[in-house]
């Protein structure tokens, strides 16, 4: 196994600190840590970016050290965002079935059913869309309805 071939990679933008960490995924699905960096932030105020060119220097920085570190390039990160500006809206998709068993496309269908629904404030966009339950013939709390 390469180590190159199975990291990942964590990234943290904090208002005093980025800082990033990466591991090297095992043959058991653990991950041991083979190097981080951290790098004062700047750009941000009480979580916002307020410079842009100043919050990416940052970011660069703080990858650079966990690269060195670690002894990989880092072509992708997990990052986790938090603040004000985020919202979970509750929504439900809904998909017509005639005595069949449900498959990858009904679940995707009812998925991209949900996501259309209107979004109170223009200015805001779908990041994700995380599935709670599926009904199915009127049975709730069922997590995966496949077959």
């Amino acid at each position: 196994m390469s180590r190159k071939e199975h990291i990942v990679v964590g990234l943290d933008i904090g208002t005093t600190k980025i800082c990033v960490v990466v591991g090297e995924v095992l043959e058991d699905h653990s991950v041991n840590v083979i190097g981080f960096g951290g790098h004062p932030s700047n750009g941000l105020k009480k979580g916002m970016v307020v410079n842009m060119e100043s919050t990416v220097e940052s970011i660069k920085r703080a990858v650079e050290d966990a690269e060195l570190m670690a002894a990989v390039q880092i072509n992708s990160v997990y990052t986790g965002i938090a603040g004000g500006h985020i919202a979970s809206e509750s929504a439900q998709g809904v998909v017509a079935l005639k005595k069949k068993e449900v498959t990858k496309a009904d679940i995707r269908r009812a998925i991209d059913t949900a996501r259309g629904c209107v979004i109170p404030n223009p200015d805001r966009q779908i990041l994700h869309v995380l599935p709670r339950e599926f009904i199915v013939d009127r049975q709730e709390g069922i997590r995966d309805p496949l077959g």
